[in-house]
């Protein structure tokens, strides 16, 4: 199988961790970085120095006004729309929406506009979009979907610990 490609737009918290997790992967590749409101420099610098998680173990530096981690060039974007983001010309497939704005499938399908196949929304939707959590539900996904959510990061914390009181013990509202 070749390696799953990602773009990510918003390179906060959230999309920080997405690029650690992805990079780490050898199965994944981050191939492009969407974020109009930080400047190149400052990626890196807090790319490289985590607060929480501690100092990136490779290597992080500028290029051509790329991001390039381990040696691999990403591709780094400003856009505020997401359907001008190319991500097709940037080769990802699968998008991570972190910024916390486009939170329903409208507003995340620009991003297919701009050439992916499939987005992630880091939040809870706004709308009707599909939630999937791991570990509680991602096996009901069968791929139809076009725009996804993974729910909050709370969720996420609780939602696997919940599934496994209530399968095995129950609970009651």
């Amino acid at each position: 199988m070749s390696e799953v490609k990602i773009g990510i737009n918003g390179f906060g918290r959230i999309g920080r961790l997405v690029a650690r997790a992805a990079i780490e992967n050898p199965k994944t590749k981050v191939v492009a970085i969407n974020d109009p409101f930080m400047d190149l420099e400052y990626m890196a610098y807090l790319f490289k120095y985590d607060s929480t998680h501690g100092k990136f173990a490779g290597t992080v530096e500028t290029k051509d006004g790329n991001l390039v981690i381990n040696g691999q060039v990403i591709h780094v974007f400003t856009a505020r729309n997401p359907s001008e983001i190319p991500w097709g010309k940037a080769g990802a497939t699968y998008v991570c929406e972190s910024t916390g704005v486009f939170t329903t499938t409208e507003k995340a399908q620009a991003h297919i506009e701009g050439g992916c196949k499939k987005v992630v929304i880091s939040a809870p939707p706004k709308d009707s979009t599909p939630m999937y959590v791991m570990g509680v539900n991602h096996k009901e996904y069968d791929g139809s979907a076009p725009v996804v959510s993974n729910a909050s990061c709370t969720t996420n914390c609780l939602a696997p610990l919940a599934k496994v009181i209530n399968d095995n013990f129950g609970i009651v509202e």
